[in-house]
């Protein structure tokens, strides 16, 4: 019998990487503004894994200081606390975006972005 006997973090980076690659394709493939917020909302969760991923030890401790971890390697928390941030910073942007996108459709009655040709540059 055929057995994965890959780390976590591994797991969890390969899948950011494709949750940013196929964020991307929906990103610039689609034309429909909705879709383009969920690719954008996808690219940035990947990237929020792989951050996660990159900050992650197999077999670390929480990082408290106590007696009880000495000489055990710890996971570092500042990807972590970039991370929570950078949620709640990509939530607003998806706000943001998302009432720009029911302004274009009250003005434009579309969400095709081949109707707001007189607003490119």
């Amino acid at each position: 019998m055929f057995e994965f006997n890959l780390p976590l973090a591994n797991i969890v980076l390969v899948t950011g990487f494709l949750l940013i690659l196929s964020g991307l394709w929906a990103m610039f493939i689609h034309k429909n503004i909705i879709r383009m917020i969920i690719g954008f909302s996808l690219m940035d969760t990947g990237i929020h894994m792989i951050m996660v991923a990159l900050g992650y030890i197999t077999g670390g401790t929480a990082p408290i200081f106590d007696d009880a971890v000495d000489g055990m390697q710890m996971v570092d928390p500042v990807p972590s606390a970039l991370v929570l941030t950078a949620i709640v910073i990509g939530l607003g942007v998806t706000a943001v975006m998302l009432s720009y996108a029911v302004k274009i459709h009250q003005a434009k009655n579309s969400l095709s972005i081949d109707d707001c040709a007189e607003q490119k540059w």
